[in-house]
């Protein structure tokens, strides 16, 4: 019973590590293709960098403290990270589709604001007992 507790939490673990390290890899994605990332997306090329810094300072948090923080507070915050990705997407694509060109803006707004909010609760948070 002890090893089937002890694979979920591990489980849990690695799904939290493989959250920041997708943030990371999404990071350099967007500051090395910022010209043109920024010109499929219809952003500026600074907006694309910003987010990148965001997503990177986000990720590392959440690399650094996936052992100091309960599982149940990264789950809830990914869970919430997650709806509002999808709600983000959701929008950016119906501006797109009405012709509007904030559609992308939108998107990379919140890929900027999130991940900073995502690593400030989680470094606001309770630590866990060793």
């Amino acid at each position: 019973m002890a090893q089937v507790a002890a694979s979920r939490v591990n489980r849990r673990t690695i799904g939290a590590l493989a959250d920041g390290a997708f943030k990371v890899l999404l990071a350099v994605v967007c500051i090395a293709g910022a010209a043109p990332l920024g010109r499929l997306l219809g952003t500026a090329p600074w907006l694309m960098v910003v987010s990148g810094l965001a997503l990177l300072i986000g990720g590392g948090v959440e690399l650094g403290y996936s052992r100091r923080r309960s599982m149940r507070t990264y789950t809830q915050l990914m869970v919430a990270y997650d709806i509002g990705w999808v709600l983000a997407a959701v929008v950016g694509l119906l501006m797109a589709w009405q012709g509007s060109g904030a559609g992308g803006e939108v998107w990379m707004g919140y890929q900027t604001a999130a991940p900073l909010v995502f690593a400030g609760l989680l470094v606001a948070g309770r630590p866990t007992m060793l």
